[in-house]
């Protein structure tokens, strides 16, 4: 066996990838040892036999590298037609079992006569989830495009001299207590904590997100009435040089188009609202940031107080400062514009409207 420089590398590589099919690093190995030694002594240092080495030694000569590999097999004949698996997915699509709303695969094994894995690895192909349901909601809002657009535009292309914030209230933040300990992971058991809890109050979390830093200005009150959002306005205005403009994106809530607020908003002219559609709140940026609040410091927190919660809120607020990483917002606003309009077919389709 002579190898080039080329080859030699590449069969190096084959033996030492962490994910490489097992049996071709095994026969990388054989034709390497091949160089230098023979057959049988390639045999006895692998713990093989010599027909085994001989055959991939004459495989790798006759096919260099891609001797390595197996032919494609033609594999065992079917055993359920295209019409079984057709049948399969328009039962599912269709129909529902008796006095359920879903069919689980031993439901629609027992229906079809075939063996629950099989219907498993049907759906699997044709990616079909009845165990699974998501909501959702089409806004009835009028001017819904118009200002998907302008959301949009502020966060793909903002304006020039000016500072984008996207601002939303966490209300109903609740402290809660675990009635008892919770147990740390250890190895081969997950971290247990119980599903009781004691509610020691609850706090609102205003926040407001620079959209091209990442940059979150948080602060924490008992309630979120008007005037404690027009304070936090205040404190928004104060952290922006006063050359620069400020956009301000927001939901629909009541206390975003208060009287105080609109009061507010004409002795500071530079500050200027920009509302998501009716039921759109996902447009607005700093959802995501109390997605991510949620998952990593409430959801499996236990605080005794609401002085302990707001510390704890606090500190991941100061972490994700420190980490500046802004979010990327990718989708323009014809193609939330298509995707909406898909969906509002499909919607229509189902329903026969």
């Amino acid at each position: 066996v002579v190898l080039t420089d080329s080859e030699q590398t590449e069969l190096i590589r084959l033996t030492k990838r962490a994910r490489v099919n097992r049996a071709v690093a095994f026969r990388a190995r054989i034709v390497l040892a091949c160089v230098e030694a023979s057959d049988q002594a390639v045999a006895r240092r692998l713990r093989t036999t010599k027909t085994t080495v001989a055959k991939w030694r004459g495989q790798f000569v006759e096919r260099r590298l891609d001797g390595l590999y197996d032919e494609p097999r033609v594999g065992a004949p079917r055993t359920i037609t295209d019409e079984a698996v057709e049948a399969v997915i328009v039962k599912t699509l269709e129909t529902t079992p008796p006095a359920e709303t879903h069919w689980s695969t031993r439901s629609m094994a027992k229906a079809t006569g075939l063996s629950h894995s099989t219907i498993g690895r049907i759906w699997r192909a044709f990616r079909l989830q009845p165990h699974r349901t998501e909501a959702f909601k089409l806004s009835p809002d009028p001017q819904l495009v118009d200002k998907i657009r302008d959301v949009v535009g502020l966060y793909t292309n903002p304006p020039t001299n000016a500072v984008v914030f996207s601002v939303d209230e966490k209300s109903q933040i609740q402290a809660l207590e675990r009635a008892q300990p919770i147990l740390p992971m250890d190895v081969g058991q997950p971290e247990r904590r119980t599903h009781n809890y004691i509610r020691n109050g609850t706090l609102d979390l205003f926040a407001a997100l620079n959209v091209a830093t990442g940059e979150v200005i948080a602060r924490c009150k008992a309630q979120h009435r008007a005037q404690d959002f027009v304070a936090f306005l205040r404190e928004i205005e104060a952290s922006v040089d006063p050359t620069v403009d400020i956009h301000v994106v927001l939901d629909n809530l009541s206390a975003h188009k208060a009287p105080a607020v609109q009061r507010w908003l004409v002795r500071h002219p530079r500050v200027r609202f920009h509302f998501t559609p009716t039921y759109a709140s996902w447009l607005n940026l700093v959802e995501r940031f109390f997605g991510l609040l949620t998952e990593k410091a409430l959801k499996r927190g236990s605080h005794t107080s609401i002085a302990q919660l707001r510390t704890a809120i606090l500190a991941y607020v100061d972490a994700h400062n420190d980490r500046d990483r802004p979010f990327k917002w990718v989708k323009t606003a014809d193609e939330i514009l298509d995707s909406m309009r898909r969906f509002g077919l499909r919607v229509q389709q189902v329903h026969g409207q």
